[in-house]
This record gives structure tokens, sequence and C-alpha cells, in this order.
């Protein structure tokens, strides 16, 4: 498996949205949930319709779930954003019971595949002109990335992540080549 990277520019991020707006709520709700909270993919396709809504189909402030990688309870508040693309979602998607699937396919009522999901994130990130690779796991990394650019405590981003080290947040969020590469751009001697 090829490695991917966070999506290290605010411009690009903006373009995929776009993208996937254009194309299908689904895929731009998947992808500003997914960039904004952190989760693995496949935390984001266990979701269902009530992890995220009341039963009146306002957006909760929380998700509330156990991780299924670490098996540990996570929560957490829906970003503004993200709060926008899924109540636009559910109203697009209309009605729909609570424990449905929260990114339904389109073929059945099972939640989208993993691979699914990676084709539609990395074909929109081809469509925004970004030339290195990016797939699911880049919402994840881009998440570390911007909250740390943000001036976040890294201690703090460490724990979201559930990492066992700063420095290996540092590896997975790609500062540490970041701050290697600005040492040696500003070497002009």
């Amino acid at each position: 498996m090829q490695a991917v990277e966070p999506i290290r520019d605010k411009r690009d991020i903006a373009k995929m949205k776009r993208i996937l707006k254009r194309k299908s709520l689904r895929d731009y709700a998947l992808f500003t949930l997914g960039i904004n909270s952190a989760l693995r993919i496949s935390d984001l396709l266990a979701l269902t319709v009530g992890d995220v809504a009341d039963e009146n189909g306002k957006i909760r402030d929380r998700i509330v779930i156990r991780e299924r990688k670490t098996g540990k309870r996570k929560a957490f508040p829906i970003s503004a954003s993200a709060k926008k693309a899924l109540t636009e979602y559910l109203r697009d998607r209309g009605a729909c019971n609570p424990s449905e699937p929260l990114f339904k396919s389109r073929k059945g009522g099972r939640a989208i595949t993993r691979h699914a999901a990676h084709q539609i994130i990395s074909k929109a990130a081809q469509e925004a002109g970004i030339k290195y690779p990016v797939s699911t796991h880049s919402m994840r990394k881009s998440f570390g990335y911007w909250a740390y650019k943000s001036g976040h405590d890294l201690a703090v981003i460490q724990k979201l992540l559930n990492h066992s080290s700063q420095k290996v947040t540092l590896r997975y969020i790609g500062i540490e080549q970041d701050d290697l590469d600005d040492v040696y751009i500003s070497m002009n001697l």
C-alpha cells in the first residue's frame, strides 16, 4: 500500500469539497466529516444516521463511538462545517431510520465500502490537481496536520490520534520532513 500524505494546502481542501459537493452530497459530507474528526475510515463508515442526528433530524452536538481499531470510547463535538455538510446531505437524502448507515451505498442498504470511499477521495484529489498520493487516510492525517499548524498542543493531537508518542505523531502528519525541508530551503549561503 502506498503511503499517503495530509492535504497541506487549504485551497486544495476547498477544491475537493467543491468537486465532491457537485457530484454527491453524501461524498461531500463524508469528506467534510472525515477531515474535521480524525476518524479512521472504518469508524466513519460504521456511523449510523442516529449517531449524528436526533429523531427530529437535527444534527447532534457530539458524536460518541467506540473505535473499531482500539476499542476505546471516543466522544467529540461536530464542527460547524461538518454540521452544515451533514444537514445538507440528510435533508437531501430524506427520511431515514436512525439505524441506517450514514454513508449508505446506492446499491442496497449497506454503507459504502472502504474501497468505494478510497476511490471517491482519490478521484476528487486528482480532479483537484493534487499531485501527491491522497486517500481516505489523508483525511485523518490532514486533521492532525492542520491542528498542529494551527498551534494546538502536540500532546493533545497525539491523544486525539491515539498515538504512542509525539515523535510518532510528527512523523504521521509529515512535520518532521517539512521541518527538515525548511532548513534546506532557508540556507542560501
